[in-house]
């Protein structure tokens, strides 16, 4: 719809197009274009220490679920499917607040620019992240990934301007 409207532009694929996928997440854009997205509907990107909180709740779990390692019954990881999975299919994998599937199934933009030092001089409370970078934050892993990048405590980084098959993103909306 967005792609419709003319205000976002197209994923680098077919997929989206392809109503076999219409459960899956969107993937193959880049950071703008999930920020654009994002906007479109309302929301926008998570910073990093709100996908964090949203995916380990308030107990410092491992993984949204808990301390065990991903099965196929928790997360898309570890090459259990070899693909993206509609969203949704890992109930018993949900985070504390609700998010499900944000351990697994694709790579996740966030709002942050990546410092690897940030968090040892960041405000203890509601940290936004550093004001400029060179690179943005991923968070939550893939489906090919192994159990250690999914661990809520992951992070990687790219370039905004990349846009690969397992890269995704979540739309979040203050309250």
């Amino acid at each position: 719809k967005c792609v419709d409207a003319g205000a976002c532009s197209a994923p680098d694929n077919s997929r989206w197009q392809d109503a076999s996928y219409a459960d899956h997440p969107v993937t193959d854009v880049n950071w703008n274009q999930a920020a654009e997205y994002a906007v479109w509907v309302g929301g926008r990107l998570p910073t990093e220490a709100e996908w964090e909180k949203a995916a380990r709740g308030t107990d410092g779990r491992t993984y949204p679920w808990g301390e065990e390692p991903p099965d196929q019954s928790l997360a898309n990881c570890c090459d259990f499917v070899n693909d993206t999975m509609p969203v949704g299919s890992y109930l018993a994998g949900v985070s504390p607040y609700g998010a499900l599937d944000i351990a697994g199934n694709v790579w996740e933009w966030t709002a942050d620019w990546y410092d690897s030092g940030y968090y040892s001089r960041s405000p203890v409370q509601n940290p936004t992240g550093p004001a400029s970078g060179v690179l943005r934050v991923l968070r939550g892993g893939a489906f090919w990934v192994d159990a250690s990048f999914v661990r809520v405590a992951s992070r990687s980084r790219l370039v905004p301007d990349n846009r690969l098959w397992d890269l995704g993103f979540r739309v979040a909306s203050s309250s």
